[in-house]
């Protein structure tokens, strides 16, 4: 990568923590930041992409900079784009700018939006990519996987678990409210508002009867379609999703042979029943639906069923500072035991404390080195 310095990467860094701000409001757009920056280092604009359809972080950085963006460095977190979409192209704004130079992070994904780099080289100015293009592709990773491989088999699944120190879910009388403290319970509702879908097994629709929607202070630009996976459709019409999914959309995902009294009354309080013969046609139909990311908060089986598949993109473990012993619900309980050198390893992405909790964030699973 020619010419990237430390500072170059400090800046990049900073794009990206902007980028954070778009968080549950520019899906399906990835979030983007972006750092307008003299050659003595003087930074004159910031902006990130705040609103899906509104302008992209480029746009309000050159907007914030200002006359004084001509001649300086652009640092934005993805490849500019160079498509009319909802706003015009930004490599458009950026040349109109004067900027000198510019640096990005990831190569976006999207062929309709990608070539942003050779636009601008073509227009006299530097263009370097691929710095901190690992902390992009993890910020981003609901964006990157519907353009990837796999995108039209299934959503991104990203899978959220409390757990005590032991890997315990529940206690041994099926209790889990509440394993973690409420500044970790915060952060669920934050990382809810960036998926398109909250998943749950119907085991914990049952016991828990959760409203799975998102309430704290980030509120997403479209809230997410609340998701049972529900074999023989044994979710009650009296239960709080059922009741509110004429405000909030709820799917009941089952197998074709379930009964059909129980979908008629499913569907006539307004919820979509989506079947399908087995976990791969019934993730194809609820990607098919229009759900491109799915945030899933178990329980056991639903979490042991997608590990074993191997569909699992993402984790968010969070350790609450308890034991509960051997007698608890376990999560990984029906996991196949691989030898060591079968096992496949996570990839760290980060480490957080949320009170006295702590979450675990991993991405993979990646072959064990």
């Amino acid at each position: 990568m020619p010419d990237v310095t430390e500072q170059d990467r400090a800046f990049m860094r900073r794009a990206i923590e902007l980028a954070w701000n778009g968080w549950g409001r520019v899906a399906p757009n990835p979030m983007v930041g972006c750092v307008i920056v003299r050659d003595d280092g003087q930074v004159v604009g910031e902006g990130w992409h705040t609103e899906y359809g509104r302008p992209h972080a480029e746009v309000e950085a050159l907007r914030a900079a200002g006359d004084a963006a001509r001649g300086c460095t652009a640092y934005v977190s993805l490849e500019p784009c160079s498509h009319w979409g909802k706003t015009p192209p930004c490599t458009d704004a950026l040349i109109a700018a004067g900027v000198r130079r510019v640096v990005f992070g990831g190569f976006d994904p999207n062929p309709k939006a990608s070539g942003g780099a050779s636009v601008l080289r073509a227009a006299g100015i530097e263009a370097t990519g691929g710095v901190e293009e690992d902390a992009v592709r993890d910020q981003n990773h609901a964006f990157f996987h519907a353009h990837g491989p796999s995108s039209a088999e299934r959503p991104l699944i990203a899978l959220k678990l409390a757990m005590s120190l032991d890997a315990r879910i529940a206690d041994r009388d099926g209790r889990s409210v509440w394993i973690t403290g409420a500044e970790a319970r915060a952060e669920t509702h934050r990382l809810r508002a960036g998926y398109d879908a909250i998943a749950v097994g119907i085991g914990t629709a049952l016991a828990d009867d959760p409203q799975l929607t998102v309430r704290g202070r980030v509120k997403p630009r479209v809230p997410p379609v609340r998701i049972v996976f529900d074999r023989a459709l044994r979710l009650s019409p009296e239960s709080k999703l059922v009741r509110s999914a004429r405000e909030i959309p709820v799917w009941a995902v089952c197998e074709p042979n379930a009964p059909a009294d129980r979908c008629r009354a499913l569907e006539d309080a307004g919820v979509r029943v989506i079947a399908g013969f087995g976990l791969d046609d019934q993730l194809c139909a609820i990607r098919e639906a229009g759900v491109r990311s799915m945030f899933v908060e178990g329980g056991a089986v639903l979490a042991s069923t997608l590990l074993t598949a191997d569909v699992v993109d993402r984790m968010y473990l969070f350790y609450a500072p308890v034991l509960i012993g051997p007698g608890g619900m376990a999560p990984f309980g029906g996991i196949a035991s691989p030898a060591l050198a079968d096992a496949r390893r996570w990839r760290h992405v980060a480490t957080q404390a949320f009170g006295a909790d702590t979450l675990v964030t991993l991405e993979g699973p990646h072959p064990l080195a």
